[in-house]
C-alpha cells in the first residue's frame, strides 16, 4: 500500500468513526428500526412471523419449544421440504427463468448460468438417482467435491429425499474424509474426479478411494466428471454422475418432513481434536438463513445479484449461497477458483462482468487485496455493487475502511458479521438502512438475538468493558446438538456459564455498547475464517516419526488473521532438526490434515515449557510466535527452558506458497 493511501485510510479512521447508512438506501430499507424493538417484546412471536417467508406443508403448532434446554425444537408440529422451498415453489410462482446462480470455472471462459426451472430438473433427477442407489430418508450422504453446481444439486437431492449430508471441504485430506464418513456412518460418497485450483486440475477421486478402503459400509461413490483426469474404478461400486443421473426423470415428489428433520452435520474443529458433528435441522435452520440474508444484506430478490466468496464445505458456503439466498430466490455468483488466477483481478473482472450488487468475503481475502494495490481493482467496473459483507473473523479496521473505500467506491455500507457453524445464522451485524457502522465493529444483536457479553463468573460487564461473548436465548437455526454425542454437546457449549450459550469468542463493548469481537479464547484457532484444532495439529505431528512431542498456537497473521506456528522436539534419531525436516513436517501435516493446517512455522526446540503438573503453558509460545517479551515464566517447571527455546529460532520455517 502507498503511503498516500496509508495516509488517507488512517485521516479517515479518525476523522469519521461512524458511517452513517446512504439515504437512498434507508429510504427502501426491508426493515425499519422498530424491528428491533418488535423482537425485543416477544422474540418467540417475531420469529413465528418470520418463519411465514417458507412454504409448510403442515402447519406448526407451537414457535418454540425451551423445555428441554439445550435441546431446543423450532416449529413444532410443522412439516416442510428444504428442497421444495429453495427451488419448486419459486418455479410454480413464475420465477423459472430467473438465474439461480452464474457458475464461473476457474479456466476462464468455463461457465454456465443454472435458471431455477433448470436446478429443479437436476436436483428430481439427482433425487431419483440416489433413491435408485438405495438411498433412504435418514441415511447420511458425504459430499466432497469442488465448486460446481452439481455440489449444490447434491445437497438439495439429498434434502429432498430427507438424507443428512455431510459435506467435507475438497482441501481436506482422506483421513479427515474417514473420520467424518465413519462418525456419521454415511452409506454413499458423492464426489468429482477433481476440480481446477490455481490453473490447475486438483484430484478429488484418490482420496475418496484411499478413505473408501478404510469405510467398508460405503456402498457407492458416485463421480462427476469435471477435468477428465483418469481416475480408478471399483466396478459396482463407482458410479458416474452422468449415467446415473442423466437418464432420470424430472419429475420428483418432495416429502414433507418434520421441522426437526436433520438437514445436514457439518463437522468443525473441537479442542480434544476429535471434529464435532454439528446437526442443524430443517425448519428453524431454514427461517434463520432466508429471514437474516433477507434483512442484512437489504436483498431485492428480484433484482440484485448476490456473491458468497466462500466455500461451499464451510458453513457460510451452506447458509449464504446454498440455502439462504435459495429459499429467497436469489440470483448468486458461484466461484470455482482463487482471487489469483489467472490474475490478480478476477473477482473484479467477474463483478463487472455479472453487475454484482452485493460481495461477501472473509477479511483475510480484503487483507490480501489490500497488499495487491488498489490499481488493481480500479481496473475494473465495480459501480455495480451496493452493500458489502464480511465473514469469518474480525475484521481490523484499516481493512474495513479500505473495503469501503476502494471497492465500494466510497458509499457502499458495510456489514461486518458475526455467527458460527454452530449457530447456522449470521448474529451479530449492522442492519444496512438502519444502524450506524464502525470499522472493525461487528455492532449489535440482530432482532430475536441476545447477545451478551460477560465476565469470569458470567456477570454482563460494563460499557468499555472486555469478557465473553454469550447467546441467552435460544434462535431458530441453532444447532440441535453434535452428531451422536449429546454430553459433549452440553460440556462443549452450554457448561461455563450456566444456562447460556457460550460462543468461545473473547468480546468487548466500546462505551456506546457496540460490540467488538476478540476472537477465539479457546484452542481453536482461526485461519482464513477456518477453524483448525491446535490438539489435531499436534497429534499429526506426533504422529511423524521423527517427532517425539508437538506444541501448536495460532498466531497474529497480517493476511490470514491467524496461523499455524509449531513447536516440536525431535526424536534423537531425526539428527539437528534442520530445514529439510521442518519442510518434511509441515508437508506431513498437510497431507494428514490438509493444506490449511499445515504450520507457516516449524520452530525446532529443546524442550517445551510446561508447570509442574505438566502442562504446556501455550500462552509462551504465542509470545515466541508473535515475537513479543515472554511474560510470566514463574509458574514453569524450569524457567531457563524459554531462553533454550529462543535459541533455536534461527531453525525456523516459513511458508513459501
Amino acid at each position: 500500500m502507498s503511503d498516500s493511501t496509508q495516509a488517507a485510510l488512517s485521516n479517515l479512521m479518525h476523522e469519521q468513526r461512524h458511517f452513517d447508512p446512504p439515504e437512498e438506501l434507508a429510504r427502501h430499507a426491508n426493515v425499519s428500526a422498530d424491528v428491533y424493538d418488535e423482537a425485543d417484546r416477544d422474540p418467540v412471536a417475531f420469529w413465528g412471523k418470520q418463519a411465514e417467508r417458507l412454504t409448510w406443508a403442515e402447519p406448526f403448532t407451537d414457535v418454540l419449544d425451551w423445555s428441554n434446554p439445550p435441546f431446543a425444537k423450532w416449529y413444532v408440529g410443522g412439516k416442510l421440504n428444504a428442497a421444495y422451498n429453495c427451488v419448486d415453489r419459486h418455479v410454480e410462482a413464475g420465477n423459472g427463468d430467473r438465474v439461480a446462480f452464474h457458475w464461473v470455472g476457474e479456466p476462464e471462459g468455463d461457465t454456465r448460468d443454472l435458471t431455477y426451472a433448470e436446478l429443479k430438473d437436476e436436483v428430481c433427477r439427482a433425487a431419483n438417482a440416489l433413491v435408485e442407489l438405495g438411498v433412504q430418508t435418514g441415511d447420511r450422504v458425504a459430499i466432497y467435491m469442488p465448486m460446481i453446481p452439481e455440489t449444490v444439486v447434491a445437497m438439495l437431492a439429498c434434502a429432498r429425499i430427507g438424507a443428512p449430508h455431510t459435506v467435507v471441504f475438497g482441501g481436506f485430506s482422506s483421513q479427515a474424509l474417514v473420520d467424518r464418513i465413519q462418525d456419521c456412518d454415511a452409506r454413499v460418497v458423492i464426489t468429482a474426479d477433481g476440480g481446477y485450483r490455481r490453473g490447475a486440475p486438483a484430484s478429488l477421486k484418490p482420496a475418496v478411494d484411499e478413505a473408501v478402503e478404510r469405510c467398508p459400509d460405503v456402498r457407492s461413490v458416485l463421480v462427476v466428471r469435471r477435468t477428465g483426469q483418469d481416475v480408478a474404478w471399483t466396478e459396482g461400486r463407482d458410479v458416474w454422475w452422468h449415467d446415473a443421473v442423466g437418464g432420470q426423470s424430472t419429475e420428483h415428489t418432495p416429502e414433507a418432513f418434520d421441522s426437526e428433520h436433520p438437514l445436514y452435520v457439518m463437522y468443525t474443529s473441537g479442542t480434544t481434536g476429535k471434529p464435532k458433528g454439528i446437526l442443524h435441522t430443517t425448519g428453524g435452520y431454514l427461517v434463520g438463513t432466508s429471514y437474516t440474508h433477507w434483512a442484512v444484506f437489504d436483498l431485492k430478490p428480484e433484482t440484485d445479484v448476490f456473491w458468497t466468496a466462500a466455500d461451499i464445505g464451510w458453513v457460510t458456503g451452506h447458509s449464504y449461497i446454498v440455502y439462504g439466498p435459495l429459499a429467497n430466490g436469489t440470483t448468486s455468483v458461484m466461484y470455482e477458483g482463487t482471487p489469483d488466477t489467472p490474475h490478480k483481478g478476477r473477482w473484479w473482472e467477474i463483478i463487472s462482468q455479472y453487475k454484482v450488487n452485493i460481495l461477501y468475503c472473509a477479511p483475510t481475502a480484503i487483507r490480501t487485496f489490500m497488499k495487491w494495490g488498489k490499481e488493481i481493482p480500479e481496473k475494473s467496473d465495480l459501480s455495480s455493487l451496493r452493500l458489502l459483507g464480511s465473514v469469518g473473523e474480525p475484521i481490523n479496521p484499516e481493512a474495513w475502511i479500505w473495503y469501503r473505500e476502494v471497492i465500494g467506491g466510497g458509499h457502499c455500507p458495510v456489514v461486518d458479521t458475526w455467527w458460527q457453524t454452530e449457530t447456522g445464522q449470521l448474529m451479530i451485524s449492522p442492519l444496512p438502512g438502519v444502524t450506524s457502522s464502525k470499522p472493525g465493529s461487528a455492532m449489535k444483536a440482530l432482532p430475536g438475538i441476545s447477545a451478551v457479553v460477560v465476565d469470569d463468573v458470567g456477570k454482563p460487564v460494563s460499557k468499555g468493558e472486555g469478557g465473553y461473548l454469550t447467546l441467552t436465548q435460544p434462535w431458530p437455526a441453532m444447532l440441535r446438538t453434535i452428531w451422536g454425542d449429546d454430553q459433549r454437546y452440553r460440556d462443549t457449549y452450554w457448561s461455563r456459564f450456566e444456562g447460556v450459550y457460550f460462543a468461545g469468542d473473547g468480546a468487548k463493548l466500546d462505551e456506546e455498547g457496540d460490540i467488538w469481537l476478540l476472537g477465539r479464547v479457546d484452542d481453536v484457532m482461526n485461519v482464513s475464517g477456518h477453524r483448525l484444532s491446535t490438539t489435531e495439529i499436534e497429534s499429526a505431528l506426533v504422529s511423524h516419526p521423527k517427532v517425539a512431542e508437538a506444541a501448536v498456537v495460532g498466531a497474529k497473521d497480517e493476511d490470514t488473521g491467524q496461523a499455524v506456528c509449531a513447536f516440536v522436539i525431535l526424536r534423537e534419531s531425526a539428527g539437528d532438526g534442520g530445514q529439510d525436516i521442518v519442510e518434511e513436517l509441515r508437508a506431513h501435516v498437510a497431507k494428514e490434515i490438509g493444506k490449511i493446517a499445515r504450520p507457516r512455522q516449524i520452530m525446532v526446540v529443546p524442550e517445551l515449557p510446561k508447570t509442574r503438573s505438566g502442562k504446556i503453558m501455550r500462552r509462551l509460545l504465542k509470545d515466541v510466535a508473535e515475537e513479543r517479551e515472554v511474560g510470566d515464566v514463574t509458574t514453569l517447571a524450569d524457567s531457563t527452558v524459554m531462553d533454550l527455546i529462543s535459541e533455536n529460532l534461527k531453525d525456523s520455517g516459513s511458508d513459501e506458497d
